[in-house]
C-alpha cells in the first residue's frame, strides 16, 4: 500500500489515498519512529474528506494535517481552493504559494481565563480554548529552556479539562506581533515540532487577553513560523507543507 510522509512545519504524518480506516494498532505501527514509518499520526484523504488519527490511534482534528492534506491534493492535479470534511466539521483551504497553504479553522469555543492550576509542583496561570481540540495555554519566560514535556504531560491530563484533558501549549513573546510556541500534544503524548491548532488556540487566546491582535505569527519549536490571522469572520492558519518522501507499506 503507498504512502505519502508529509511535513506541515515539522508536524509530520503517514497520508492514505482512500482505503479502509487503520486499527489504532496500525496508527500505532505505523507511527512508531523505530520501528515503522515515523509520524506524529496518519492522514487518510477520500471523496473530499480528511480523516486524521494521533500517534495512538485516537481520532482527532489536525489542523496542519489538513493544510498537509490540501497540499497533497493539489500536487494531484486538485484546485488551489478547496473545502474538506474534517472531524471538526467543513474545513475551506488555499493554497496560497509553492509549499505554503491556509485553512480556516474551527471557530474558537470553551474560552476559560486566567485558570489557577497546579501541575509538576507549582502553580501556574492557564488559559483555556477548544479549536477543533481542546488546549491549555501557559505564557512563560526563557522557552528554549523550558521543562515542556514535563510540565505538559502535568496539564494535559489535568482534572480541570475533564476525562478528555487537552494539549498543552507555552508561548514567549519576542514581539511585533511575533512569538515563540512549543506544544505537548495529547495522542502523541510527547513534545511535537509544530501544532496547528495550538497555535491558532495560542493566537486566538493572545488577543483575547490583550497581548496581541491578529495576525499573530507563532515561530515552533521545528523552526517554521505558523501565521494565524482573521479574514471572512474565520481564523485561517498559514504555514509550509511539503512532501517529504513516498513509500509502500505491506
Amino acid at each position: 500500500m503507498k504512502f505519502w510522509k508529509l511535513s506541515g512545519a515539522g508536524n509530520d504524518f503517514v497520508l492514505f489515498d482512500g482505503g479502509a480506516a487503520p486499527s489504532r494498532a496500525r496508527v500505532a505501527e505505523l507511527c512508531d519512529r523505530r520501528s515503522g514509518v515515523g509520524a506524529d499520526g496518519v492522514l487518510r484523504v477520500r471523496r473530499g474528506s480528511v480523516d486524521y488519527w494521533n500517534a495512538d490511534g485516537s481520532r482527532a482534528f489536525c489542523g496542519n494535517g489538513t493544510r498537509c492534506a490540501a497540499w497533497w491534493l493539489r500536487l494531484r492535479g486538485g484546485p488551489a481552493n478547496t473545502r474538506l470534511r474534517t472531524e471538526a466539521g467543513l474545513v475551506d483551504a488555499s493554497v496560497v504559494g509553492r509549499e505554503r497553504v491556509a485553512v480556516s479553522m474551527p471557530a474558537p469555543k470553551g474560552l476559560r481565563l486566567g485558570l489557577e492550576l497546579a501541575a509538576a509542583g507549582r502553580a501556574w496561570l492557564v488559559h483555556h480554548a477548544v479549536v477543533g481540540v481542546p488546549h491549555a495555554l501557559v505564557e512563560v519566560d526563557g522557552l528554549s529552556k523550558f521543562p515542556v514535556v514535563e510540565v505538559g504531560r502535568a496539564l494535559r491530563r489535568h482534572a480541570a479539562f475533564g476525562k478528555a484533558g487537552a494539549n498543552a501549549n507555552f508561548v514567549e513573546r519576542l514581539g511585533n506581533g511575533s512569538y515563540a510556541l512549543r506544544t505537548y500534544e495529547r495522542g502523541v503524548e510527547d513534545e511535537t515540532l509544530a501544532c496547528g491548532s495550538g497555535a491558532t488556540a495560542t493566537a486566538y487566546i493572545l488577543e483575547s487577553i490583550g497581548r496581541d491582535r491578529l495576525p499573530i505569527r507563532l515561530r515552533v519549536r521545528g523552526g517554521d513560523v505558523l501565521v494565524a490571522s482573521r479574514r471572512d469572520g474565520r481564523i485561517w492558519l498559514e504555514g509550509p507543507a511539503r512532501v517529504t518522501f513516498t513509500g509502500e507499506v505491506p
